[in-house]
C-alpha cells in the first residue's frame, strides 16, 4: 500500500504497483489528493504539465518512491460543492462547517482519527491559526454558504458538442457504491 488521499474529508487509501520501481509493503501517510494524479502521471509518462493554466495539483512521485517524500499541500481544504467545510494543517483538522452551518471543532488526527474529541477549547492558538487559513481559502476559491466568490476561483471547463462515455442499457448489472447510505437501502429493498 502507498499512499493516502483524502477526499471529501475521509480517509482513502491509494494502491500503487510499479513492480522495480516502487517498494512492496511500503505505507506513506502523507496528505495528497486525486487533484495529484494529473502532475504526478504527467511527469512520470515523461510529460510536461500545462503551462497555460493553473492546476491545483502536485507531482507527488516522491511519496511514490522515498521514505523522505513529504506532501506538498501543507494545508489541505476540505469543500463539499463550493462551500469550505474544513482545513487540515498537519495533524489538526478544524471544521468550520457542516452541510451549510457555522462549526468550530478542532481535531488531532494523530491521537484521534476518527474525530471523537473536540480540543478547541484546549488549543485556541491552533483554532486562530486554521481559522486564517480557512479565511485565505475563502478568499481564493470561495465559500458559497458565505457568499463568498473567491478571486482564484476559475471558470468551468466546456466542450463543445459532448458525448457521454457511456449509455445506460438496461441488461447490464451495474455496480452500486455500497458506502452511499441511500444506494445500499435501495439494493437491500
Amino acid at each position: 500500500v502507498k499512499g493516502t488521499t483524502w477526499e471529501g474529508g475521509m480517509r482513502v487509501p491509494c494502491i500503487v504497483r510499479w513492480p522495480g520501481r516502487i517498494a512492496a509493503g511500503h505505507v506513506c501517510g502523507e496528505v495528497a489528493s486525486a487533484i495529484d494524479f494529473l502532475p504526478t502521471l504527467v511527469k512520470l509518462a515523461g510529460g510536461t504539465v500545462p503551462h497555460d493554466r493553473k492546476l491545483d495539483g502536485h507531482d507527488m512521485a516522491d511519496l511514490l518512491f522515498t521514505d523522505t517524500g513529504n506532501s506538498r499541500h501543507p494545508c489541505f481544504c476540505y469543500y463539499v460543492r463550493n462551500n469550505l467545510e474544513a482545513v487540515r494543517c498537519g495533524r489538526w483538522k478544524l471544521h468550520v462547517a457542516k452541510r451549510g452551518e457555522d462549526l468550530c471543532e478542532l481535531y488531532d488526527l494523530i491521537d484521534d482519527i476518527g474525530e471523537t474529541t473536540d480540543r478547541s477549547a484546549d488549543e485556541p492558538e491552533i483554532v486562530a491559526r486554521l481559522q486564517a487559513v480557512a479565511a485565505e481559502a475563502r478568499a481564493d476559491l470561495g465559500d458559497a454558504a458565505r457568499g463568498i466568490a473567491g478571486a482564484g476561483v476559475r471558470p468551468k471547463g466546456e466542450i463543445a458538442n459532448p458525448k457521454p462515455l457511456t449509455e445506460h442499457n438496461e441488461d447490464h448489472p451495474y455496480m452500486v457504491a455500497m458506502y452511499d447510505l441511500a444506494d445500499s437501502k435501495v439494493m437491500a429493498g
